[in-house]
């Protein structure tokens, strides 16, 4: 039990949030996709997707300009993760891949190697935007913002 004075634990320390933010970064460097990773400790709906659909809206992530936002949602406690896909990158990769890239990262969060499985998770998803949304110096720019976003 967590008295109301105590700090909760971090997810992650300073080092995996820096890994990750990292991650972040080096997969958007060559996409104008853009990447985000939203961890809380438990998830208030009965399916992961309902609440990473949710946080994706909440985030504004359906405004960039080519629907190629993505987001990762973990909760920690539940042991529950989703990835949520904009329409532009949907349309290309397909359900499948994104059922493919949830599994990988389920083995990652049993063997308690979360901040290393997010940060997997995140530079294949970098390699599909740069696929079908490559780096363009001339017209990209950072439309989200790379840091962690932590719930509750």
């Amino acid at each position: 039990m967590r008295l109301p004075w105590q700090k909760r634990k971090p997810f992650f320390t300073k080092e995996e949030q820096q890994q990750i933010v990292v991650a972040i970064r080096h997969a958007e460097r060559l996409t104008s996709g853009e990447v985000r990773v939203f961890v809380e400790s438990k998830c208030t709906y009965l399916d992961a997707l309902d609440r990473a659909t949710e946080l994706f809206f909440k985030l504004q992530m359906d405004e960039t300009e080519d629907r190629n936002g993505v987001l990762v949602y973990v909760a920690v406690k539940d042991k529950q993760l989703a990835i949520f896909g904009d329409r532009g990158i949907h349309q290309k990769v397909g359900s499948a891949w994104w059922e493919k890239e949830v599994e990988k990262m389920i083995q990652d969060i049993y063997r308690n190697n979360i901040s290393a499985g997010i940060c997997d998770i995140v530079s294949d998803i970098g390699k599909a935007l740069q696929a079908y949304f490559p780096f363009d110096k001339g017209t990209d720019r950072n439309e989200l913002p790379d840091e962690i976003v932590f719930g509750k």
